[in-house]
């Protein structure tokens, strides 16, 4: 079971009936997850555009960001901290809940072990719930003594990973996967920043790769193997990945 964040708050009120936060975290919506640092968020208007957009798909209403901003700020100050790991949760009828947990570590991640499934998305491009398929695929990759899962189709093409999105190195080019993904905002800041190509990747090329890593809102690491096929973990290209996220601008809220 997923341990729920210390602090939640709904429409900027804290949560106090479990079964409305529960009705609300199992129902149908969209959300972003973002790293908060002394107030601040890199890729800020990234994630209220994000949150605009899907809002307007699926509920056919426009999202003001003053409104989450000040929603985020305020849940920040009433649980007491400035940094933190923060999730945007939109319902129907734009009802939004907040929910503020521990920071992730800052700094490299620790280097993944992958094992591929077959298994896409549904409509990857927005951070939705129900992520069952994902959630199982990678559970089962954890009892099977992996980190994470990349999810192919049946032909063999790699989408993404089920909680994060995948790059690989040939060389010369950063190279995200082109098939229908979610492109998480960490995916988003780096691939500017790092002389990236998207181009389909399927199994049959890992071999072909030197070396790949993963990304997502808490993270940024290395991959060392996916299924049968070793990676040598690339100092200098995760040197580079590295020193590119540093450089991006923190927003304020």
């Amino acid at each position: 079971m997923t341990t729920p964040p210390p602090h939640i708050e709904i429409d900027g009120v804290p949560a106090t009936d479990p079964g409305l936060l529960a009705a609300l975290m199992t129902g149908f919506g969209h959300f972003t997850a973002m790293q908060v640092r002394d107030g601040r968020v890199k890729g800020l208007g990234l994630h209220l555009a994000r949150l605009d957009r899907s809002t307007r798909e699926l509920f056919d209403r426009e999202l003001d960001g003053r409104r989450v901003r000040a929603l985020i700020a305020g849940a920040l100050e009433t649980a007491g901290v400035r940094d933190g790991s923060v999730r945007v949760y939109v319902y129907p009828d734009v009802r939004i809940a907040v929910t503020v947990a521990a920071p992730a570590p800052d700094g490299p991640g620790v280097p993944q072990r992958l094992t591929t499934v077959e298994y896409w998305r549904p409509a990857p491009h927005i951070k939705h719930l129900g992520g069952f398929g994902q959630s199982y695929h990678r559970e089962a990759a954890g009892r099977a003594g992996y980190d994470e899962a990349v999810l192919t189709s049946p032909y063999g093409e790699i989408a993404e990973g089920a909680i994060t999105n995948i790059a690989f190195w040939d060389g010369t080019s950063v190279v995200w996967p082109s098939a229908p993904c979610l492109e998480g905002i960490t995916m988003a800041l780096l691939a500017p920043r790092l002389g990236s190509v998207r181009r389909p990747v399927t199994l049959a090329d890992l071999s072909g790769y030197r070396a790949a890593f993963v990304t997502n809102s808490r993270s940024i690491a290395p991959v060392t193997s996916i299924d049968e096929v070793a990676f040598a973990v690339d100092e200098e290209l995760m040197g580079r990945v590295y020193t590119a996220y540093d450089s991006v601008e923190w927003n304020e809220l």
